[in-house]
């Protein structure tokens, strides 16, 4: 046969560029022979996000775009697309692409990954889609750090206490690893913040975490979230546990236990779900929408279709029959090398693996120079010693030598320089000051809005109060 005429090699379609799709691309690709198959990586974004360094990113220790990976630069012998997988139809075995910009288009595969992810877990709270920000993205954290900077600007300039009372208040909803350790680097960032204003003090903020169970950081162990929960009261953070918030309409958090307050800062951090995208994939799926694997990490009833990561209920062979392995990126890293193995095990005609793997421990940052671990189930670590393990092995296990490389001179440069306290909350508008240009007719005037906004005459409203 002609080289002209030679079949095509198979196409192992990634659904989700994220830490387990990211990982499964790069172990096939180290693996694959010449001409021996294609991978192509599909993901709405050009890029892979460290998801535990959002809530370090919050606090303006870890740059944004050093806590991402781009995907073309990493995987060079891939072929990535930006867009959305929105369908699968394992009978042609082709996926519905709808990309960044076009038409949408078939896409024919031989071996299908899927790796979406997750998205926040959010309940029918009155108010809560319309004020309140989660921490699943790089976007999300950059645009709290700026909202909470701001809120410190708006409360040194204004003269109306209740603005202040406002302004000052921060709500955090979700006592796991994202809530803790958002609450404490973010009051780390208001506390180093309010020494460069005249009229804001740390005494004049409220911080408050709100957990539905019983204690915070459940994975450290009761202990552990025992003295985590003190040492944040000690900063004058208030704990709630056993409580939930029942409504947050115009900013006015409401909690189960009967605390009321306005607060202009929401952060939404219960838990995460699935994608709903899983839904039109046609694949089985667990009782919380998680898709069903063997440990193989082979999707059930399907020979060409794994799964892994936040979107994956795998058996944990290390803990014993009916645990599952929990979603976090510890996992999704290691069922990500065995994942890839598999698939050439699968092109080779050989005997796939399972994936077992015992649980190393866990680390949470609690603000600079705070932090809670646990190691192999018995070594506990607290404080100082406890937050340098935390970034030695985030900092470690962060994908590519080059973000490596950028994340520790982040860190190494803020030992030596004060914390950076500049907040851009205009990035989230950056053509208003254009179109304030432009204008005819600049001519300052006030809106008759209730949230008492300034703009220009003809322009679109700039939010200065609340």
């Amino acid at each position: 046969m002609s080289p002209s005429h030679a079949a095509k090699p198979p196409r192992i379609l990634i659904v989700g560029g994220g830490y387990a799709g990211l990982y499964t691309a790069l172990r096939v690709l180290k693996k694959l022979r010449r001409n021996e198959a294609t991978v192509t990586v599909v993901d709405p974004r050009s890029y892979m996000t460290y998801l535990p360094f959002l809530p370090e990113a919050a606090g303006g220790n870890v740059a944004d775009r050093n806590l991402v990976a781009p995907l073309r630069p990493t995987l060079k012998k891939a072929e990535v697309i930006t867009g959305h997988v929105v369908a699968v139809d394992h009978t042609r075995k082709s996926a519905t692409v709808i990309p960044a910009a076009g038409d949408e288009y078939e896409l024919d595969f031989d071996y299908l990954v899927v790796a979406t992810g997750s998205v926040s877990r959010t309940f029918p709270i009155p108010g809560l889609a319309e004020h309140a920000i989660g921490l699943k993205t790089v976007e999300e954290a950059v645009s709290l750090r700026n909202h909470v900077l701001w809120q410190l600007d708006k409360a040194d300039s204004t003269t109306d206490p209740e603005v202040r009372r406002k302004s000052l208040t921060f709500v955090f909803v979700g006592g796991g690893f994202a809530g803790v350790e958002a609450v404490g680097e973010i009051e780390d960032m208001a506390r180093a913040a309010a020494e460069n204003y005249r009229n804001v003090s740390r005494d004049d903020m409220r911080f408050l975490l709100v957990e539905a169970a019983n204690r915070i950081l459940p994975e450290m162990g009761p202990d552990l979230g025992v003295w985590t929960k003190q040492k944040l009261e000690e900063r004058g953070i208030e704990v709630y546990l056993e409580t939930s918030m029942e409504s947050c309409v115009d900013r006015q958090v409401i909690l189960k236990n009967g605390v009321e307050t306005p607060a202009s800062t929401i952060v939404w951090t219960a838990g995460v779900k699935p994608s709903p995208l899983l839904a039109d994939f046609g694949l089985p799926l667990g009782p919380r929408g998680h898709i069903d694997t063997a440990a193989t990490l082979q999707v059930q009833g399907f020979d060409h279709v794994w799964s892994a990561g936040d979107n994956a209920q795998v058996p944990d062979l290390a803990v014993g029959d009916g645990a599952w392995c929990p979603p976090n990126a510890q996992h999704a890293y290691r069922q990500a090398k065995v994942l890839g193995d598999n698939i050439i095990a699968r092109l080779r005609g050989r005997r796939q693996k399972e994936y077992k793997h015992a649980n190393l421990g866990a680390v949470a940052s609690i603000g600079l120079h705070k932090g809670v671990a646990i190691m192999f189930g018995k070594i506990k670590l607290k404080g100082r010693p406890a937050w340098w393990f935390h970034r030695l092995y985030h900092g470690a296990m962060m994908p590519t030598p080059n973000r490596k490389i950028r994340v520790f001179l982040d860190w190494t440069l803020a030992m030596f320089l004060r914390r950076e306290t500049v907040g851009l909350p205009e990035m989230a508008h950056p053509r208003e000051a254009f179109v304030d240009a432009a204008l005819v007719e600049p001519k300052l005037r006030r809106s008759g809005s209730e949230t008492g906004r300034l703009s220009l005459a003809g322009g679109s409203d700039r939010d200065v109060a609340v």
